[in-house]
């Protein structure tokens, strides 16, 4: 231990005196649901569009007419078995990442959003797609479901149990993949997807 260091030590020690208090810590953590469900649509898209990401609120019976004017006539791939939306796309059967980063969008599904952090949890299941698919290639397109909204972090977690006692990896996405760890300057794509569409698929009467 070097003299500089046992001398910083020192001085904490005599600062804090032979019985130094320690404080008591709060531990009244909110849980699983622990809030309410109401207006947590709302509340979900008014979060995720704080991040950048662009939010399409549509009906059911909508959401592949939506999809199919966001992508356009692009190459868009799909998880192996995604639901068909009437585009012609690029099931991921083991793409190269080469293969990922030629196509110009991926749509997927997710397994949950978050209301109160504005975040979209993938799980690496049927509607998710494993993880390379959602990070490699430049536009991602989420379909996330109302009924699958949660108020909070924790409810999140709670519902998540089965995909982490399987060990299948689960990404949390809070927008558009970006830093700002360069001289404080914001750089989009460097983690992930640098566009991200979100549609949220609401029943209506």
């Amino acid at each position: 231990m070097s003299a500089a260091k046992d001398e910083i030590l020192a001085r904490v020690r005599a600062a804090l005196g032979p019985a130094p208090a320690v404080p008591e810590i709060p531990r009244a953590y909110h849980g699983a649901g622990a809030l309410g469900a109401e207006g947590i649509v709302d509340r979900f898209c008014e979060r995720v569009a704080e991040y950048r990401a662009t939010v399409h609120r549509v009906a059911q019976a909508e959401v592949a007419a939506t999809v199919r004017g966001i992508v356009g006539d692009g190459r868009v791939g799909v998880p192996a078995g995604f639901d068909d939306l009437g585009l012609a796309v690029i099931e991921d059967d083991g793409l190269s990442v080469s293969d990922l980063d030629a196509l110009d969008a991926v749509v997927t599904g997710s397994a949950l959003a978050i209301a109160d952090t504005g975040t979209i949890v993938l799980d690496s299941g049927p509607r998710s797609g494993r993880r390379a698919l959602t990070l490699v290639p430049d536009h991602h397109v989420c379909i996330v479901e109302a009924d699958a909204i949660v108020p909070s972090v924790p409810d999140a977690i709670a519902a998540l149990a089965e995909a982490a006692a399987e060990g299948r990896p689960i990404t949390f996405v809070s927008g558009p993949s970006a830093t700002s760890d360069i001289e404080l300057d914001r750089v989009e794509g460097v983690h992930g997807p640098r566009v991200l569409d979100v549609v949220v698929a609401v029943k209506r009467a």
